[in-house]
């Protein structure tokens, strides 16, 4: 059973509008503005079948959607989808970052959340996917928008005024809907017959001028939702966004191919068949001045002011649950079934239909394998009959279907021109009480003949017809005819992931409905999007993995745009050499052409402009050899005269150099003159001599900027007894500035600041390290939530953590040997929007899956971050301000109405090391507004104790180690990590034991914390984190940041790693207030336990503080 609320937006007034739900549900208040009360909606049944829909009358702005529970009951929401349509009908779900997220709600009743969205719409549907109870609101933002529509015989022409200026910049924008996958939208033509067009063709839309393609973008434009297009023209480039921006002048066509003295667009007869909304040039609005009849505006045809469309209720297929189950037609009279529908899919194979024939004679398949329309009939396992039709069913497009089975004939037909008939002796019709089953088949047939021994659909469906009559979904969904199992009806959610294609460097992109695959192939790069070199970056790295000399493919750049290439590289002398060939390094004899006289030699390299320019660029030294030899030929006339030959070398086509092998740029000079042992010493070149017997001016060039040497020009070649030979030898270097960029940390205050790392769709970060430490922060940069670290967290353990929006994700790699071994280690951690990797030396390699619904964009605004310990004395303690305690607005009615927190912490990880002779001492203590607080601290007995009050009506948990003499003067790292009612805690050094964790109960918590606290904490703290957050980096880096010194606090090396042995204790505990409940919790169920968030102390007297989520 479906329960649903539709809301009508009566009057757009800042007032309370009462609203009677439906089927006997609860009577709430219904708020369209900021005054929210303590209103909502809930359903008499909470599942994912529900849904609130609001109709807005008109075309609206939703600027956020907001969930909040209904206060004083456990009502609220907890993830949704949010949908949006024009028409009631054909549903577009809401998409963040090219994904379809399941937005979070709230995980109790009081508090909230807020998602800021920006779509147009008549109406809005919430649907949730995980619920307490749901419980619904939203907010709404009013603009104008002005709508024409075209029929595929209509046209709008706008002419530009005979006086106006020619412009720097132009400009044209509007958003357009179609069914239509062909259509020209836009045909221009400006001065000296120059001609823009824009067309749709199989849901891409085209870019073209003077009958030339230019440029081809987005798709799946038909499907009958908006898409904003803008063109711009800054100067003499144009630029083109779809679902965001180019061009046009003088004389202008909307939606027509007739011509109006225009040239022919891309498309022949193939007008628009849609809607326009909101067409602008520059700051004219089109459509208004249509309205208003403007003359420079002229509508051709019937061309309406309205956005009628025809209503097609499709149905997703979304997984292998999913199944559509109809009745055969009871009015069956013509002695045959017919089937039409059609379907869209990224999928090769998949069943589209089955039924059961007449007296158990078998079973009808209708199905997709290899992207062909296959039908075949089949019982008991044997194939009585097969057919196929059409090919590459699988592109994404709509394709239409009709199976026709009468007593014993069959035929199936694609796209209304391609099909495929058989004659049979089976009876073919079904049984008067027979199901169609689409798509696949339910896990519990209950009676029903159902198998499917293909794959299961997932795609669309729209516009079936049984006998001719159509199949009316809405009644489907409203479970009045048939049934069905996780589908998503009246939308298509089809996606395309390859458009724009996240595969890099020309790896070919193909996809399935649920994912996609980047084929890698012959491009010189590997992972999921193609994102990594398969090569190294110079041959300094190769001779540091112990190969020997050879040819190698170097990629400069790694995983930068820059194509790997093919080098030698030179191992036997004392620096490693890349050596580049062009096409000519011999000696090479001047051949005298009576028709010039100048002999000119070009060299050619088979590495690419800015292959050449990153190896030059990134290498210490590089030479390349100039040598020509002359007998009587010289190269310059005078020491002022101008030059007779010269050569061209540097970056891009080169510069003219004076100067030859061995001298210096600018110098006109060659080696012998630099020397100052010439043949003759009047002149700076052992060729100007101008003698009658062979001798050369040879050396390296060694100056950079000049190099490669890319041609020769020689003049004093024509002259009697004038001869002349040279030879450019291959490009040599050598040291990799980029390998070789080794940073010593000597002490634990040690640390490096770059700016922020750019990594948002995809990220590699590779580095070489040697240490003796056990463990130690690597990197990290932060954003307000997202974070990427890499840490050494044990000698046998690195850890690559994340997170883009979604949740922490760890990606870690465990080693059979310690990594403190004072050699060199090599780290590759690399995330994309499919996976997460990490790579240890020759270690197997670690790789995640991204979350399917995850997001994709790391936004990170911080420095990028390469460790920091600071110094406290008795009087020292730092507060972190992370979100500011909530104060009552003055229009808020009651606190239960106001938006407090974000989130609700469910399980915290935390992590600090200490040294300290002082016991006891307080080293860390988190509290929430709510009274709910944990400590960490070193009890009079010298054992670690953590604190646990998470309910202010329960006494406090009192989890206490027994290892001892942790107030030592030495240096101890504890990890806490709780996830709902289980505590680990854990106190890692060098040496590692089990111990068991006691429970006991405190009285008077609070007048002994006073006092506690009131002691101060003298010492060293390290490596403080709270999840993501580092409060005492920022109080030691980011001074401007919100965290409150209280008396000195200075950074130190006291945290440097002793060398004595200690214990590690390490347990697992479930906290009282769960004893009685299932050791596993469901994520998706409220808990009552938690720390609400808001303060936190670290290392001090002070106890009022304020800590809470990252924002």
């Amino acid at each position: 059973m479906s329960d649903h609320l539709r809301l009508k937006v009566l009057a757009w007034l800042p007032i309370r509008v009462l609203i009677l739900s439906e089927n006997g549900c609860n009577l709430w208040l219904f708020v369209p503005f900021a005054c929210i009360g303590a209103g909502g909606w809930s359903p008499l049944l909470s599942d994912k079948y529900q849904w609130l829909e609001v109709d807005l009358q008109r075309r609206t702005q939703i600027t956020a959607v907001a969930t909040q529970g209904r206060y004083g009951s456990s009502d609220w929401l907890t993830s949704y989808l949010l949908m949006f349509s024009d028409t009631g009908h054909n549903w577009r779900q809401h998409r963040q970052e090219d994904i379809i997220p399941s937005a979070p709600g709230q995980a109790d009743a009081p508090s909230s959340f807020n998602r800021k969205t920006q779509n147009w719409a008549c109406y809005l549907r919430k649907a949730p996917l995980t619920v307490g109870k749901a419980n619904y609101r939203f907010s709404l933002l009013i603009h104008a928008s002005e709508v024409a529509g075209f029929d595929g015989r209509s046209s709008l022409v706008f002419r530009l005024s005979a006086r106006t200026s020619w412009t720097a910049r132009d400009s044209i924008s509007l958003k357009f809907k179609t069914l239509k996958n062909s259509g020209t939208l836009l045909h221009a033509k400006g001065q000296r017959d120059h001609s823009l067009n824009l067309a749709l063709e199989k849901g891409k839309l085209l870019s073209g001028s003077g009958g030339k393609l230019l440029v081809s973008l987005g798709s799946l434009l038909d499907d009958q939702h908006w898409h904003h297009i803008k063109l711009e023209r800054l100067s003499t480039h144009l630029n083109l966004t779809v679902d965001k921006n180019l061009q046009t002048k003088i004389l202008l066509s909307v939606g027509a191919v007739h011509s109006h003295g225009l040239q022919t667009p891309i498309l022949h007869n193939r007008n628009f068949h849609g809607c326009l909304e909101n067409l602008l040039y520059n700051d004219l609005n089109l459509i208004k001045l249509a309205k208003q009849n403007s003359p420079q505006v002229t509508a051709v045809g019937n061309m309406t002011f309205s956005c009628s469309e025809p209503v097609f209720v499709a149905v997703t297929f979304t997984d292998s649950r999913s199944f559509l189950q109809l009745p055969v037609p009871t009015s069956r009279l013509s002695g045959a079934v017919s089937v039409t529908l059609q379907f869209r899919t990224w999928n090769k194979a998949g069943l589209l239909l089955t039924f059961g024939l007449r007296q158990q004679e078998g079973s009808v398949f209708l199905y997709l394998s290899d992207a062909r329309l296959r039908l075949q009939i089949s019982k008991t396992g044997n194939t009585l009959l097969e057919l196929s039709t059409g090919s590459g069913l699988n592109d994404g497009q709509w394709h239409s279907v009709e199976l026709i089975a009468e007593e014993n004939h069959l035929s199936i037909t694609v796209d209304r021109d391609e099909g495929a008939t058989a004659h049979t002796s089976i009876p073919l019709l079904p049984p008067a009480d027979a199901q169609l089953f689409f798509g696949g088949c339910p896990a519990h047939r209950g009676g029903w003949d159902c198998r499917n021994p293909f794959q299961v659909f997932q795609g669309c469906m729209r516009l079936l017809k049984l006998d001719g009559q159509p199949v009316d979904l809405i009644k489907v969904q409203e479970r009045r005819l048939g049934n069905y199992s996780a589908l998503q009806i009246d939308m298509c959610g089809i996606i395309d992931r390859c458009s724009p294609s996240h595969c890099e460097h020309g790896g070919g992109c193909t996809q399935s409905w649920s994912t996609f695959h980047c084929n890698c192939s012959n491009t010189g790069y590997r992972g999921a999007t193609c994102h990594s070199s398969k090569y190294e970056q110079s041959c300094e790295i190769y001779k540091h993995k112990g190969d020997t000399s050879g040819p190698f493919h170097i990629d400069v750049d790694g995983s930068g745009p820059i194509k790997p290439q093919l080098v030698y590289c030179n191992m036997t002398e004392d620096q490693t050499w890349i050596v580049m060939q062009h096409d000519n390094t011999e000696l090479t004899t001047v051949q005298v052409s009576p028709d010039s006289n100048q002999h000119f030699a070009n060299f050619r390299y088979p590495s690419e402009e800015t292959q050449l320019s990153a190896i030059i660029g990134q290498s210490e030294h590089c030479e390349q050899e100039l040598s020509f030899h002359c007998k009587r030929s010289r190269l310059f006339n005078t020491l002022d005269g101008a030059p007779l030959s010269w050569w061209v070398g540097g970056p891009a086509s080169g510069h003219i150099q004076n100067h030859w092998g061995g001298a210096s740029p600018g110098s006109r000079q060659c080696a012998c003159g630099l020397q100052d042992n010439c043949l003759d010493s009047s002149f700076s070149c052992n060729c100007d001599a101008d003698y009658d017997l062979w001798t050369d001016d040879s050396g390296l060039l060694t100056h950079k900027e000049t190099l490669p040497v890319r041609s020769l020009v020689l003049g004093d070649i024509h002259r009697p007894g004038s001869e002349a030979a040279y030879r450019v030898g291959p490009l040599r270097c050598y040291g990799d500035k980029n390998f070789w960029n080794a940073a010593f940390f000597d002490k634990e205050t040690s640390y490096l600041h770059f700016p922020t790392f750019n990594g948002e769709l995809n990220a590699d970060i590779s580095f070489l390290f040697r240490t003796t430490s056990s463990s130690g922060l690597f990197l990290e940069n932060l954003g307000i939530k997202d974070f990427i670290r890499i840490e050494l967290s044990s000698s046998t353990e690195v850890v690559f953590s994340f997170d883009v929006g979604n949740g922490p994700l760890e990606v870690k790699v465990k080693t059979a040997l310690p990594l403190n071994d004072n050699r060199w280690h090599r780290v590759q951690a690399e995330r994309n929007v499919k996976e997460a990797s990490l790579r240890v030396d020759d270690f197997p390699a670690t790789v995640r899956a991204a979350p399917s619904d995850g997001f994709i964009h790391l936004q990170l605004n911080s420095q990028l971050f390469i460790e920091v310990s600071g110094s406290f004395k008795s009087t020292t303690s730092i507060t972190y301000i992370v979100k500011e305690p909530y104060e009552p607005s003055r229009n808020s009615g009651s606190l239960h109405s106001s938006i407090y927190s974000d989130i609700t912490l469910r399980g915290e990880d935390i992590s600090l090391s200490f040294r300290t002779s002082q016991s006891p001492a307080l080293l860390l203590y988190v509290s929430s507004f709510y009274r709910e607080y944990l400590i960490l601290l070193i009890n009079k007995h010298d054992e670690l104790e953590v604190r646990y009050k998470l309910h202010s009506s329960r006494d406090v948990e009192v989890l206490s180690s027994r290892v001892m003499n942790l107030a030592d003067g030495r240096l101890h790292t504890v990890t806490i990590r709780r996830q709902a009612d289980m505590v680990s805690v854990q106190v890692n050094t060098h040496k590692h034991t089990h111990l068991p964790i006691y429970l006991t109960k405190s009285e008077g918590l609070d007048p002994d914390l006073a006092r506690l606290a009131s002691t101060g904490f003298t010492g060293c703290l390290s490596g403080v984190r709270f999840d993501s957050i580092c409060p005492l980096k920022a109080a030691l880096l980011h001074p401007d940041s919100r965290v409150t010194v209280t008396s000195p606090l200075v950074p130190s090396s006291c945290a440097s790693s002793s060398q004595a042995d200690s214990y590690a204790a390490e347990t697992t505990h479930s906290l009282s207030g769960n004893r009685n409940q299932p050791q596993s919790v469901d994520p998706g169920q409220p808990l009552v336990n938690t720390i609400r968030n808001d303060s936190a102390l670290i290392g001090g007297k002070t106890i009022h503080l304020s800590f809470g989520d990252n924002n």
